[in-house]
């Protein structure tokens, strides 16, 4: 059977990395962040700053652990080894049914209403639009890595450029600059700034995730010692100055109350100072960016089913590797058609309730993996260790905890999120069984 082929550079890597977090979220979050901090635009963009340093906590640790371990499935081989084959089976089982399958489904169905408001569009029309995205970057992906990567490549490189230009037009243009100073502060203080500094948190945290699917194509990097510190490194410091630069560009166009007023904050400050016409441009840039977002989940996830199946703990087919286009097909394949089913399913809300909540278990656990993984590895060389050890990954582990924490919160207060972390919990549950269904099979 022909293996996987090491053909990612570190500028793949990197591309990949910043265009697996760019979707929508900076196009709409920096609205809701200055709503739960009432206002404040220097609390605000320090949530930004904190969140972008949080984040890089996990990626430099995890950029160790790939080094380290330079396997096809990344996160689920941290947890496999750090602690043991039940709970990494559960991530890769959530990553299929919930985590990967609900991101590619949300990111299709905001696809297409984002391309609704620059052509009108039926309620079929915009499911039969989803489904062919899906089928769309499916059929990249199985066609091959590389070819996925460079459209990865290009993909992240005009959303950046459309990201930057539009900044430099609203920091030119835009007139309320002399309205920060007196918003910087805040009018909350002591035990009441807290939860909401926290809140904002969880937003920001959620805008800057996934750039952890890098790690899950360790297997196809090159020189993967040397490209993940440096791709890890350099792409969280590019996303943290690209996000600063927008949100000072969105509170230059519109002012800090109107700012604060608005949900989609970016066609908002683009319509106020360029025109009606803006808003069909922000539309078509989160067009790209979902669109590339999606064909960042099929080009990685997969990976870890592939890893799956060669522990004999998933279907054996989805270890196989096309002989000619040396991918594995039939993990994509798969991953493409429940993509579709769940889009099919339900709406974008409904659809992304249950991923982060089941996600960021084990994004702090894979980080946590690398306690086990040294004291296992004491005496041999480690080609990168991560700065600020053990508490560079202990400060992210606690962050991760923080997101799940605030997630059960939520769901006790809200039914609609209720219901989604329960049909998400199910289904992590149902994990179990088909665990010792595949050991018994395997055995």
């Amino acid at each position: 059977m022909a293996p996987l082929v090491r053909t990612l550079r570190q500028r793949d890597l990197l591309l990949l990395f910043i265009g697996s977090v760019i979707g929508s979220g900076i196009f709409l979050t920096p609205g809701l962040i200055l709503q739960q901090l009432h206002g404040s635009v220097g609390f605000s963009l320090l949530v930004w700053v904190v969140g972008g340093v949080l984040s890089l906590l996990g990626a430099l640790t995890y950029a160790e652990l790939s080094a380290s371990n330079p396997e096809a499935g990344g996160l689920y081989c941290f947890i496999r080894d750090g602690f043991g084959r039940v709970p990494a089976f559960l991530y890769g089982w959530s990553l299929f049914l919930v985590i990967a399958s609900g991101s590619v489904a949300a990111l299709a169905r905001a696809f297409t209403r984002y391309l609704s408001e620059i052509i009108p569009l039926s309620t079929t029309s915009e499911t039969v639009i989803s489904v062919a995205m899906i089928g769309v970057v499916t059929a990249v992906n199985v066609w091959g890595t590389r070819q996925s990567s460079d459209l990865q490549n290009w993909t992240t490189l005009v959303k950046i450029l459309l990201i930057v230009l539009l900044s430099a037009f609203l920091l030119s243009l835009g007139h309320h600059a002399s309205e920060l100073p007196a918003a910087m502060g805040t009018t909350q203080l002591g035990s009441a700034l807290l939860p909401s500094f926290g809140l904002a948190m969880i937003a920001v945290l959620w805008a800057y995730e996934g750039w952890q699917f890098g790690t899950y194509s360790a297997g196809e990097v090159l020189d993967p010692q040397k490209s993940f510190p440096r791709a890890f490194l350099l792409g969280s410091l590019f996303l943290v100055g690209l996000y600063l630069i927008a949100n000072v560009a969105y509170l230059i166009a519109l002012g800090p109350a109107a700012a604060t007023a608005s949900d989609a904050i970016a066609a908002t400050a683009a319509t106020a100072v360029l025109g009606p016409w803006a808003g069909k441009v922000i539309a078509l840039t989160i067009l790209i960016s979902t669109f590339s977002a999606a064909n960042s989940v099929i080009l990685t996830a997969p990976r870890v089913f592939y890893a799956m199946a060669n522990d004999n703990l998933f279907f054996k087919k989805l270890a196989e590797v096309h002989p000619h286009f040396r991918t594995p097909a039939a993990a994509v394949m798969a991953l493409g058609v429940w993509s579709a089913v769940l889009a099919c399913a339900g709406k974008f809300a409904e659809l992304i309730g249950g991923v982060i909540f089941i996600g960021w278990i084990f994004y702090g656990l894979g980080a946590a993996a690398i306690f086990p993984i040294r004291r296992a590895s004491q005496g041999k060389p480690i080609p990168y260790r991560v700065p600020g050890y053990p508490f560079t990954p202990f400060l992210f582990v606690l962050a991760a905890a923080a997101i799940v924490a605030n997630a059960i919160y939520l769901a006790f207060r809200d039914p609609v999120e209720f219901r989604n972390v329960t049909v998400a919990i199910a289904l992590f549950l149902l994990g179990l069984p088909a665990y010792y269904f595949w050991r018994r099979r395997a055995a």
